[in-house]
């Protein structure tokens, strides 16, 4: 995990090309990804109610919309380590653009009556909860989006995408499978962000 970077400073990168280093603009390939994922998810949300939310033409289209949204997630990470473009508008908006992604799928599922209740519940009662958390640390520092957190968004992703798609009925247990799955890591995962919070305000979270 990178230290943390207070807010108001600036990350320098080293420019890979040149060698030379300077700082890192907000207006970048990465940060404009995260931000299309976010203009995405109101896209999604229409798709996916059209005609009830029950048609298997319109189904896959909100689950193509949904994946596109979610690849842009493994790409922005990817270019911003790969190419030095890390600031703290991405270590924050980057996890806000997968809540609310997943937030939207999760609700509208529940919606259309596809995915219980309290699963949506659960899963948003931590994603909002730990997002007030990192607010709350942020005068200490930014709380960066760990490996456990981002296994958890590809796990609940694949789950989401399978309750998405108009599978048959048979294969349904798997659907239900791997959501169980997400659940356990979403909570999992949710405690260790706790912990992070806790060490950094205490001044003694390490690289």
């Amino acid at each position: 995990m990178s230290e943390p970077v207070t807010p108001g400073s600036q990350l320098p990168h080293c420019n890979s090309a040149t060698g030379s280093s300077d700082s890192v603009p907000i207006v970048n390939i990465a940060n404009i990804l995260t931000v299309l994922r976010i203009a995405l998810v109101p896209v999604f949300l229409v798709v996916l109610f059209v005609d009830d939310g029950h048609d298997t033409a319109w189904r896959i289209g909100a689950t193509i919309v949904f994946a596109v949204a979610a690849i842009t997630d493994r790409i922005d990470g990817q270019l911003a380590r790969k190419y030095g473009l890390v600031t703290d508008f991405g270590k924050m908006a980057d996890p806000i653009a997968d809540k609310a992604l997943i937030g939207a799928a999760l609700v509208g599922l529940s919606i259309l009556g596809d995915l219980p209740w309290w699963v949506t519940i659960v899963i948003a009662v931590r994603e909002i909860g730990i997002t007030l958390v990192r607010f709350a640390v942020i005068r200490h520092g930014v709380i960066p989006a760990g490996r456990g957190g981002k296994v958890k968004t590809l796990v609940q992703s694949f789950a989401i995408g399978m309750y998405l798609f108009p599978l048959p009925d048979e294969v349904r247990f798997a659907s239900v499978g791997l959501m169980g799955l997400a659940v356990f890591l979403t909570v999992y995962t949710g405690l260790d962000y706790l912990v992070q919070a806790v060490r950094l305000r205490r001044g003694v979270l390490s690289s």
